[in-house]
């Protein structure tokens, strides 16, 4: 039985690690200038994924640049629905300059999070994505209401675990003002990579093993360490025999 696995990394956000990340990983989430990047950035990373055969992914945040879109912010569904689409609008015009095109979305940040928890957000993002364009994937936490409310309208989706990120029990990411709730070493990262890949569970912060379902698997790029990480990772997974192909 063939396995793969699809390895995306958060980008387009002026770290620097672009161009070494987007020689390991099969799919690119691109900063579409609410919470980091701008036009400029964007078309520099579009260019490049596209020179890499890398899938290249819309990343839309709530506006929030001070604080990395990592803000709880308050939006109505007509105004997320808008906000995302101005942002999948942006970068769609440069791929389609650059004779390229979107593959999936993945939300940035507490837009992210919000989406996983919050029916109300996760169908209004759902919505602007199918009306914007049925053909694109929807990448989001695995089992959450993000992968829900975008099956429910239709989507495709990609259900995403972390490297980067530890777990709590009920399948939620720790959150990040909790201590632990980042992954500092390599090998902490290929461990839980390998246990979520191919026995389909983590291990929480608080020692259960949770069932999880990892179709593509994520590495933040804003990380000091994101290239080591994406390095190790990828050189464990073909050592298993598993390919690394961008969600379908």
């Amino acid at each position: 039985m063939d396995r793969t696995i699809d390895l995306n990394c958060d980008m387009g956000e002026s770290y620097g690690n672009d161009a070494e990340l987007l020689k390991l990983i099969s799919s690119a989430n691109i900063a579409c200038g609410y919470h980091a990047g701008d036009a400029e950035t964007m078309r520099r990373t579009v260019e490049t994924a596209k020179e890499n055969d890398i899938a290249i992914g819309a990343h839309p945040s709530y506006p929030d640049r001070a604080n990395f879109g990592r803000r709880s912010m308050t939006f109505s569904p007509e105004e997320i629905v808008h906000l995302v689409t101005e942002q999948l609008t942006a970068i769609d015009m440069i791929c389609r300059d650059l004779g390229t095109k979107l593959h999936h979305v993945k939300p940035h940040g507490e837009l992210y999070n919000g989406s996983a928890k919050d029916s109300g957000i996760a169908a209004a993002i759902a919505k602007a994505v199918i009306n914007f364009d049925a053909d694109l994937v929807l990448y989001g936490l695995s089992g959450s209401l993000s992968i829900a409310e975008a099956r429910f309208v239709g989507l495709r989706t990609a259900s995403e675990v972390f490297a980067d990120r530890t777990y709590e029990s009920d399948g939620n990411l720790t959150p990040r003002t909790i201590s632990g709730s980042v992954i500092e070493r390599a090998e902490d990262a290929v461990r839980q990579v390998m246990s979520m890949v191919q026995k389909g569970v983590v291990i929480s912060t608080s020692n259960d093993e949770v069932p999880i379902l990892a179709e593509t698997l994520c590495i933040h790029g804003d990380r000091p360490n994101a290239v080591t990480f994406a390095e190790a990772i990828r050189q464990r997974l073909v050592e298993e025999g598993i390919s690394i192909k961008a969600a379908i």
